[in-house]
C-alpha cells in the first residue's frame, strides 16, 4: 500500500511521521467528546455534592430540634 492509499510512513522507531488530515480531525473529534464528558461529570459531581451537603444540613436541624424538645424547661422528668 502506498501512502496515497491512507497508511502513515514510520520510521525506523515504529513512529508515525505523516498525519493524515482525517486523523487529525478523529483526534480532534475524540478530545471534544472527552472535554464534553469531563464538563458533564464535573457539573454531576457538583449536584451530588450539594445533595449531600443538604441532607447534612437536614439531619443536623432535626437533631437540633429534637435537642431542643428533651431540653424543654416544663417537661417532667419520672
Amino acid at each position: 500500500m502506498s501512502d496515497s492509499e491512507g497508511t502513515d510512513s514510520e520510521n525506523s522507531d515504529g513512529d508515525c511521521i505523516d498525519k493524515s488530515p482525517r486523523d487529525t480531525e478523529t483526534i480532534l473529534m475524540a478530545l471534544d467528546q472527552i472535554s464534553q464528558t469531563i464538563d458533564v461529570m464535573t457539573s454531576v459531581v457538583g449536584r451530588l455534592r450539594t445533595y449531600v451537603q443538604q441532607q447534612e444540613a437536614t439531619a443536623t436541624s432535626e437533631k437540633s430540634t429534637d435537642l431542643r424538645a428533651e431540653m424543654q424547661p416544663d417537661r417532667i422528668l419520672h
